[in-house]
């Protein structure tokens, strides 16, 4: 009888794991069609989104999976190629991840806080360039993650001070970065929602444009805030690494999949916030955009 509910607790988990799987692919795949698709989505913060969510899709196309084989069963002391390679990836992308969080607190920064030299200063170039040295970076600390998780039997003190320092320079000083970048620029758009609701002849162009950045940095604010409050426990678990295994264990794996369930929300928040991002997903999901070219339509 125990092992009966057993099964059916395990198919009931795994049933709960695919479907959370499925959302979170779903949903980063319509963020990256309709950026790469309509033109008006074009822009050097959608770029850095587009970054963002081919993250959530690699989270869903290839940790899921991964992270659903081992599950069940404790994988931080199986030296094994598999069990290294989803730590890797693992790592990889939630830094990928934070990194582009990071380029777009750089981006917002500008955006609000020095709006005349913005054009100028993020331009899709530099957007594009700012994503690809997220991933670089990523990929160059994940290597590392590769080579301590494959160093042999009785790397347990190494193996906490390597993860303890890689948790330090890719988790605890972007996300310092992140939460000063967003403090500084919600100071200057409070500052500039009072400057402008103070100017009755204020230009109606400019009144949209100020509205369109705030509106963009809440939203992203939004995302970052969320996934802070997803991430915060997986990465402050590395810190029991070199006290307790089994505590490492009890607590990473709950923690893991919390964080990783947070790829699956910014999707919403974009339709939830962006009208065009409502309206892209809409025509996409419709099939309307195989119906005839409608790459440059208006999507406000």
């Amino acid at each position: 009888m125990a092992t009966f509910l057993s099964n059916k607790l395990c198919v009931l988990l795994y049933l709960v794991l695919i479907s959370l799987m499925l959302i979170t692919i779903c949903g980063n795949l319509l963020v990256i069609i309709s950026i790469i698709y309509f033109r008006y989505l074009h822009t050097p913060t959608n770029y850095l989104i587009l970054s963002l969510a081919v993250a959530g899709l690699l989270i869903g196309a290839l940790i899921f999976p991964l992270s659903m084989t081992f599950s069940l069963k404790p994988c931080m002391y199986t030296y094994s190629l598999l069990c290294n390679l989803r730590s890797t990836l693992d790592m990889t992308i939630s830094i990928s991840s934070l990194l582009n969080l990071c380029c777009i607190s750089v981006d917002r920064y500008y955006a609000v806080c020095h709006p005349l030299i913005y054009r100028t200063k993020i331009t899709d170039c530099v957007a594009v360039k700012m994503g690809l040295g997220s991933w670089a970076a990523a990929i160059l600390i994940g290597t590392f993650v590769f080579l301590v998780f494959f160093i042999p039997e009785g790397c347990d003190t190494r193996c906490g001070i390597a993860l303890l320092a890689i948790a330090i320079v890719s988790y605890y000083i972007p996300t310092i970065v992140l939460l000063s970048m967003y403090s500084k620029i919600l100071v200057v758009a409070l500052r500039q929602a009072r400057s402008i609701g103070n100017k009755t002849c204020q230009n109606t162009k400019s009144k949209a444009v100020a509205s369109k950045e705030r509106k963009a940095t809440k939203t992203m604010t939004v995302v970052i805030g969320i996934f802070l409050i997803f991430w915060v426990p997986v990465f402050l678990s590395y810190s029991f690494y070199p006290l307790n295994s089994f505590i490492l264990y009890v607590r990473l794996e709950p923690f893991n999949w919390f964080s990783l369930s947070n790829s699956m929300l910014n999707p919403f928040i974009y339709a939830f916030f962006y009208t065009w991002f409502r309206r892209a997903f809409k025509m996409i999901i419709s099939g309307k955009i195989f119906q005839g070219d409608a790459t440059n339509i208006k999507l406000h």
